[in-house]
């Protein structure tokens, strides 16, 4: 950084360049207690991990005066499933959340329709019950393993198209 003006310099100044350390320091070493012995955990229901995942948490907002949620269904039950089912399309790409990924999770349970299905709206109803709970992490893992990664890896338009003709493919329902 430099110096203001009005600080007086000598008229030699020494430059100083690189000089090696005398010793080169070990290698860093996994050696507290905290720390994994491998590599993170992953899959089935541990989920995969991605960047920055909680960015789908501020994308969520743009959505809220677009969805259509039943009676009986609470928006903190569909945002937090909704999310979940986001951030697993995001991590099959290995990025981080984008706005895509959570249309593609509203689209494809019908909470961007006006007129959903009625099969639809029983099955979702029943579905996110309740998995904004903490103590309902199982449902959630089933929630997000209901929409199949073929789905997830479909462009947002395919998603809207094939919604149209045939929710219940974009699905595996029970």
């Amino acid at each position: 950084m430099g110096a203001p003006r009005h600080v007086p310099l000598p008229a030699i100044d020494d430059a100083s360049g690189y000089s090696s350390p005398d010793v080169v320091p070990t290698s860093w070493m996994n050696r507290r207690p905290g720390d994994l012995a491998c590599e993170q955990p992953s899959g089935g229901f541990m989920g995969y991990q991605g960047p920055d995942q909680g960015f789908a948490l501020r994308l969520r907002r743009a959505f809220r005066e677009q969805l259509r949620i039943g009676e009986g269904e609470h928006l903190e039950d569909v945002e937090s499933g909704c999310v979940q089912i986001a951030l697993k399309r995001a991590s099959i790409f290995g990025r981080a959340p984008v706005i895509h990924d959570l249309e593609i999770a509203y689209r494809v349970w019908g909470f961007l329709d006006d007129e959903a299905d009625p099969r639809l709206v029983r099955e979702r109803s029943r579905w996110f019950e309740g998995v904004s709970e903490t103590h309902h992490y199982s449902d959630v893992r089933r929630l997000v393993a209901i929409v199949s990664s073929e789905t997830l890896q479909m462009s947002p338009d395919a998603v809207r198209d094939q919604y149209a003709s045939d929710w219940k493919a974009l699905l595996e329902l029970p």
